[in-house]
């Protein structure tokens, strides 16, 4: 089952590079921010319109991204709810606003199926000098606390440094 969630997860997203990251500094035209990498068994992947990814041996995802254009300026509820299109049977747990990275930012835990698979998402959404910037946790409901602290270290340790 629980390669049934990753796989699941994999398929939605098709793999693509897009940027760099050296030393927790990640960069691609003209963006810039700092993350900590989940340490301990984490393996780096590429999806799709995402700039970062991680997969744990035990098949946890955790992915980073930013847009820096054609998003407008839509409020964190618009932008916390475009992240879980696709997934059904939705149940938010969670949502709350809180500061990072000197602007504020909207946490939201939401458990829902990803085509028929019981999913634990927790999401993070951040609008700073005209980018979106988005985190996601995905991992099979029940088995979340497993990698959290690596999840909310990332989140603790981002920094935007520059925009295109």
């Amino acid at each position: 089952m629980l390669r049934g969630v990753i796989l699941v997860f994999l398929a939605v997203l098709a793999f693509n590079c897009r940027g760099g990251l050296v030393g927790g500094m990640y960069t691609r035209d003209g963006l810039a921010y700092r993350v900590v990498e989940p340490a301990g068994g984490w393996r780096r992947i590429a999806f799709e319109d995402n700039d970062l990814a991680w997969l744990s041996a035990q098949g946890h995802v955790i992915a980073v991204n930013a847009t820096c254009s054609g998003h407008e300026d839509p409020q964190l509820e618009v932008l916390t709810n475009h992240l879980v299109i696709g997934f059904t049977d939705r149940e938010w747990v969670s949502k709350k606003k809180f500061e990072l990275d000197g602007r504020e930012a909207m946490r939201s835990q939401v458990k829902a199926r990803l085509d028929g698979v019981a999913t634990s998402l927790d999401l993070v959404v951040l609008k700073k000098n005209g980018c979106v910037h988005d985190f996601t946790y995905v991992s099979p409901t029940g088995l979340e606390a497993a990698h959290q602290a690596e999840f909310d270290a990332l989140i603790e340790g981002f920094r935007q440094e520059r925009t295109p």
